[in-house]
């Protein structure tokens, strides 16, 4: 996860006088949360290199985007902003809101995993005070949590995952005009995809998929790249974990177990890898999810 001085959008809400930060934490895989007050202010984002879903959690009525001044906030409204929009917002009146910073990479693991899409070919479409209580209930149950206790940021994390798998099934379009140049054909991603995931427990080397797509291993990086959003090794590691979550929510299976089913070479590493990825050890993970 880039640390919160690269995330513009914190940056510009840190940098009002206006604003006041309640609580932060870094989830681990690319996802930050924060909890917002603000009143009687201005805020332009510009650009940013990440995307960002925010949930107004009270008031808002005298929220509206310069350029929308009839369209105002509420409790519960959401908006979408995408890494890369444009937009200036005027704040009248006390408001509440909770900020989940999503990176690009993040997004293009959700790409491919839930849409079969290259993620550069797809886009985060951009909403203002959008109505959908399934995902304001998210977030007020995010809002709930301690994200300082190591159990509830593990669920925390979980709940992010929800949020954004929930944004990437229905407010995600086509970008229109886009000619892709590069990558992998569509059938062939799929090839390279489903060899990895059915062999997960086994060495992935670099010559090994590129052997699957008839390319040497140097154009099958770059080609890999342009196709998934991020280098074959990250790809492979994050796939391992999400199996590796999976396996600890879901089965009793032993931590070397189930670092031996995800490719890992003994416990230790995995451990070690897993706390790197989520912040915590695969055993609070597992005892964060288990039934009270």
């Amino acid at each position: 996860m880039a640390t919160f001085d690269n995330l513009q959008v914190f940056q510009s809400m840190s940098r009002s006088p206006h604003a006041r930060l309640h609580a932060i934490a870094e989830l681990g895989d690319g996802l930050a949360v924060a909890h917002w007050s603000n009143a009687h202010d201005a805020r332009d984002y510009l650009a940013p290199s990440h995307h960002t879903l925010s949930c107004y959690l009270a008031g808002g009525t005298g929220t509206f985007r310069r350029e929308q001044p009839g369209n105002c906030g509420a409790p519960d409204r959401l908006c979408i902003l995408p890494a890369e929009h444009q937009s200036a917002w005027i704040i009248n009146g006390e408001i509440q809101l909770a900020h989940l910073y999503i990176e690009q990479e993040q997004f293009a693991l959700g790409a491919v995993a839930l849409l079969d899409r290259e993620p550069r070919s797809l886009q985060l479409e951009e909403a203002t005070f959008l109505e959908d209580a399934e995902q304001a209930g998210r977030f007020r149950q995010l809002c709930r949590l301690d994200w300082q206790e190591p159990g509830e940021r593990l669920l925390a994390s979980s709940l992010a995952h929800e949020l954004l798998d929930h944004a990437l099934l229905n407010q995600v379009g086509l970008r229109q005009g886009l000619r892709l140049k590069g990558g992998l054909a569509p059938a062939v991603r799929r090839r390279v995809r489903d060899y990895i995931e059915q062999h997960l427990a086994e060495p992935l080397s670099l010559d090994i998929l590129a052997s699957l797509c008839s390319l040497s291993e140097y154009h099958f990086a770059r080609m890999f790249q342009s196709s998934f959003g991020l280098p074959p090794h990250r790809y492979v590691l994050a796939r391992r974990m999400a199996l590796a979550c999976h396996l600890l929510r879901h089965t009793r299976q032993s931590l070397a177990q189930v670092a031996m089913t995800c490719g890992f070479a003994s416990a230790s590493h995995f451990s070690n890898r897993f706390r790197q990825a989520l912040g915590d050890t695969p055993s609070r993970y597992r005892q964060a999810f288990e039934p009270t």
